[in-house]
């Protein structure tokens, strides 16, 4: 079995991270030949790219492959998408992310390759963008979407959505939730070195936030209600994971605030320092306006913490209203203010929603699982019985996923 993934940037995010253990995992199943292919993966949020080219042959970056939208190098690079395509002639070409899999797809379709299946991360359009913006987008999904054989979601919020924009049927559409290593996650503990090195006191009830600092991710609402939840937990401290072209921006708006003492921005993380961080928090707020199904939530729950959340596409499924956190209406500050304010005065209800949330994620989201489904997707696409998958599988992953050493 031969499979191609595209997708249009390794940056350090929940897309790119699911992308990269899933080829990583893939690679270790006998009989499987992956290849992945991205474009530049530049910017302030850190590169992926490192991590892929540890593993001779699995990286090949494609320089006409870039996110902006630019007629004359997306035309160069549909073109070299194509004849690589022909060339290798992969069973299956599995694509990532906006512009990869508008490329990615209509390349694979032209040079005829037998089976192409795109992951929806995100939504690509939806009631965050302009009217024009969301009308061009969804009709660029539709189109991709003709020369689509099968969609993996990371949330059933994503099937529901692009259902409802008139692309493909139920049957083309599979949930495989986005695994990650858990272990580091239900081991963390918090550490007084990470604590004091942030500039936090063992008293200080901690809301932390693990995202790009860019727009839609909601670091501007947490901003605006730090103030009264001072006033009412003057112990409150908030801790933001993840750097992004908004940064200055935000410590702007923090500084003039006069927020400095109580912001804490770490700025880039490695994804294996992650679990440290989510130690030192005691609450999770995922504020985001568009997001699949963000990892954070799962790996903080992992880590035994409550999670807030906006209720945005598949938020959700993993954010149990009253069970492992509360969801809130996007924009409703009010209720995140008094939310974020009663777990932070309620260590007791921290507690039985963070051992709620972990006890939920502990089978679902590990890298084997991950793995092991789309592996099994791949084996009924390529003998035409993909339209009978159904729901979810919620039993142990299949022995597929293996290290090659023990074939």
């Amino acid at each position: 079995m031969r499979v191609i993934h595209v997708i249009t940037r390794l940056i350090v995010g929940g897309a790119q991270e699911n992308t990269l253990a899933s080829v990583l995992g893939l690679r270790l199943i006998p009989g499987v030949d992956v290849t992945l292919v991205s474009g530049p993966s530049d910017g302030p949020e850190g590169s992926l790219e490192p991590e892929a080219r540890q593993v001779p042959g699995l990286l090949r970056v494609m320089p006409d492959l870039v996110r902006p939208v630019r007629p004359l190098t997306d035309v160069q690079a549909l073109i070299a998408l194509a004849r690589q395509f022909r060339t290798e002639k992969p069973d299956i070409v599995h694509t990532h992310s906006g512009k990869a899999g508008l490329l990615g797809r209509l390349a694979a379709s032209l040079a005829g390759v037998p089976l192409i299946v795109h992951t929806i991360h995100g939504p690509s359009f939806g009631t965050f963008q302009g009217a024009l913006p969301n009308a061009a987008f969804r009709a660029a999904e539709r189109l991709a979407g003709l020369c689509t054989t099968h969609f993996v979601v990371v949330a059933h919020a994503m099937t529901r959505q692009y259902l409802a924009a008139g692309i493909g049927v139920a049957s083309q559409y599979t949930r495989i939730l986005s695994g990650f290593s858990l272990a580091p996650f239900l081991n963390a503990k918090p550490s007084p070195e990470v604590r004091s090195r942030l500039g936090l006191t063992p008293s200080n009830i901690v809301v932390g936030k693990i995202a790009r600092l860019f727009e839609l991710k909601g670091h501007d609402d947490l901003i605006d209600v730090a103030p009264h939840l001072i006033q009412d937990v003057p112990e409150i401290r908030f801790l933001l994971v993840g750097d992004g072209e908004w940064r200055a921006r935000l410590e702007g708006r923090i500084q003039s605030a006069g927020l400095g003492p109580y912001f804490k921005l770490t700025g880039l993380v490695p994804p294996s320092q992650v679990p440290e961080y989510v130690a030192a928090m005691d609450i999770l707020a995922h504020l985001s306006r568009r997001e699949g199904l963000a990892r954070a939530l799962p790996q903080a729950l992992a880590a035994g913490r409550p999670v807030i959340a906006y209720d945005c596409d598949g938020a959700n499924e993993i954010c149990l209203n009253g069970r492992t956190g509360y969801l809130i209406n996007p924009g409703d500050l009010g209720t995140l203010r008094e939310r974020l304010r009663r777990l932070a005065k309620n260590p007791a209800l921290r507690l039985e929603f963070g051992q709620t949330g972990r006890e939920m994620v502990r089978e679902g989201f590990t890298v084997e699982r991950m793995v092991s489904d789309l592996y099994a997707l791949y084996r009924r696409l390529m003998s035409g019985t993909a339209g009978s998958l159904a729901a979810p599988r919620s039993g142990p992953h299949p022995p597929a996923f293996r290290r090659r050493s023990d074939s």
